[in-house]
């Protein structure tokens, strides 16, 4: 079945349609939102519910673009409501800090220690995280999604990268403390 014929079966509510397009993208799209989740069964709840959308709305891909990331942005925006829902978006500040650059000195930290750490980051710093520096949303794309201003994602993205930055190092301290001298 090509693309348009699944998308169309998918519109006419077609449940064999609808399982293919699962088995299709459920991988990509469960990496999208583990990367915005605390952790894999919230990342499971918000695959579900971004699947429920994506078969609500199929009919409003424009077949402009590629699909993958038509459904890639219905994820995220499924997940990002959700979180707007829980009011775990609030302001806390609207105070600019300074861009910190992390220095880079631990580039042979696995995937699953770094995605740990980024699932720990509270909500706000998280989905900034997640949305400026993995997926290449602009402050002003970020502060409109979220509700928010474009000093708040700038102070949020500055956090989170500090977080990370004191995480990482203690990860390290801790590695190297445990680690016998040769």
């Amino acid at each position: 079945m090509s693309l348009e014929e699944l998308i169309k079966n998918c519109e006419k509510g077609n449940r064999k349609a609808q399982e293919q397009l699962y088995r299709d993208y459920s991988r990509v799209l469960y990496g999208v939102c583990l990367k915005y989740s605390r952790n894999k069964t919230e990342a499971e709840d918000n695959l579900h519910d971004s699947f429920m959308v994506i078969f609500n709305k199929i009919g409003q891909f424009k077949h402009k673009g590629s699909f993958e990331g038509w459904l890639k942005r219905v994820t995220v925006n499924t997940v990002l409501q959700k979180y707007r829902k829980e009011a775990a978006l609030s302001i806390v500040s609207d105070t600019i800090e300074e861009e910190v650059e992390v220095e880079s000195g631990y580039l042979d930290i696995s995937l699953p220690i770094l995605l740990k750490h980024i699932q720990d980051l509270p909500n706000k710093y998280r989905i900034t995280f997640n949305m400026y520096v993995l997926d290449g949303y602009s402050h002003s794309e970020i502060s409109e999604a979220l509700g928010t201003s474009i000093g708040t994602s700038k102070s949020n993205l500055a956090r989170a990268r500090m977080i990370l930055k004191e995480k990482i190092e203690k990860e390290y301290k801790q590695d190297s403390i445990s680690q016998p001298m040769e």
